[in-house]
């Protein structure tokens, strides 16, 4: 239980490196009050261009991978369980997660987790990093939309950590089912706060007025012709 309130707490210090805000007030502007009021990858994207929005999401993945690797340089040890390995990067991305969402020098006003959550998955297993880049890529470039991505991203996720327990691979091979129980506890919270902090992009992606996003300006008038 201490191991896992620790790496909750380093991660969630190492979230509250708002990479999006400190970027932005570095041009004097609050993110937080243009686009769609979020401090993540797209809002910066939109508001302040591609590069901005690469920066924005090198940032959060890399303090999500620091969270991990210093939570294991506090408890690895040369005879530690495997499958303790997985909970410490577990814990560790989820305390990230919830310190990039929930900054509490911020009014709690942050992004929603999605590029934490890719470096967490990055830090977890490469088979789903592979389907993770098919499924949200795949979905972006079909669609434009980010959030569509975003989401199928992290349902993806949770199914994928469930069948990997069941069937004992990757991530979960060599854990025992209760600690694969636990694992699939964690994402499945982690699913649903990301499906809630989507919400709005939920309702306007039923009713089509989600906006889109275009990587370049071609790719936005390519689109538009198709349409007319």
């Amino acid at each position: 239980m201490i191991m896992r309130i620790v790496c909750l707490v380093t991660g969630y210090l190492f979230g509250l490196f708002q990479t999006s805000y400190i970027y932005g007030k570095m041009f004097g502007i609050d993110i937080r009050e243009h686009g769609s009021g979020n401090a993540g990858t797209t809002n910066m994207m939109r508001t302040m261009g591609v590069k901005a929005g690469l920066i924005t999401f090198f940032g959060d993945v890399m303090k999500t991978i620091a969270a991990v690797c210093v939570c294991l340089a506090i408890f690895y040890r040369s005879d530690v369980n495997p499958e303790m390995l997985q909970l410490i990067k577990i814990y560790a991305a989820t305390g990230t997660i919830l310190g990039h969402n929930y900054p509490f020098y911020l009014g709690f006003r942050g992004g929603k987790g999605i590029a934490c959550t890719a470096a967490m998955i990055i830090t977890l297993d490469p088979t789903m990093v592979a389907i993770g880049l098919v499924i949200f890529f795949g979905i972006f470039f079909t669609t434009h939309y980010v959030s569509l991505g975003s989401i199928c991203l992290y349902i993806s996720f949770f199914i994928e950590t469930v069948i990997m327990g069941c069937l004992n691979y990757g991530m979960f091979k060599s854990i025992t089912p209760r600690i694969a129980i636990e694992c699939d506890i964690v994402v499945a919270l982690l699913a649903a706060m990301a499906l809630y902090r989507h919400r709005q992009n939920i309702v306007r992606l039923v009713t089509h007025t989600e906006k889109k996003t275009y990587l370049s300006k071609k790719n936005k008038e390519s689109e538009g012709e198709r349409q007319g």
